[in-house]
C-alpha cells in the first residue's frame, strides 16, 4: 500500500470508468482512492495488504448502479458510510484491534459486502 508521494504528500488514487467496475488490490492502492462509474462496482481485494494498526484506508465508490465487495483479514474493522439503496453485509472483525477501512459508497442500487478470510487467492 502506498501513502505519500516522494515530497511526503498523501496521494488519491482515481479510477473512472462509464460502464464497468474496477478491481482493486492491495500493493496498488493509495491511502485514499476513489473509484466512479456509471455502471459497474468495485472489488477490493486488501487481503494481502500490510495495514499497520491505528491506520484508516479510505475507499469512496461513486457510481448510479453498482455496489461493493470488500475482502480484508479478520482483524481489519471496516466503517460504512454514504447513500445506497442496497444493504451492508458486514459481521463485524473476528478478533480485537487492527487497522481500519472506510468505504463511503455512494450510489442508487447496490450494496456493501464485506468478506473476511485470512489469506489471498493463489
Amino acid at each position: 500500500m502506498t501513502t505519500e508521494d516522494g515530497d511526503g504528500n498523501r496521494r488519491t488514487d482515481v479510477k473512472v470508468s462509464l460502464i464497468g467496475g474496477h478491481r482493486l488490490h492491495g500493493a496498488t492502492l493509495q491511502e485514499r482512492t476513489l473509484t466512479a462509474s456509471l455502471i459497474g462496482g468495485a472489488d477490493v481485494d486488501l487481503r494481502d495488504v500490510d495495514i499497520p494498526d491505528g491506520t484508516e484506508l479510505k475507499i469512496t465508490k461513486l457510481s448510479l448502479i453498482g455496489g461493493v465487495t470488500l475482502r480484508v483479514r479478520p482483524d481489519v474493522r471496516v466503517e460504512v458510510t454514504g447513500l445506497s439503496l442496497g444493504n451492508v453485509t458486514d459481521e463485524g472483525p473476528t478478533t480485537p484491534g487492527g487497522p481500519t477501512v472506510r468505504i463511503n459508497a455512494w450510489g442508487l442500487i447496490g450494496g456493501v459486502t464485506v468478506r473476511r478470510d485470512g489469506g489471498a487467492k493463489a
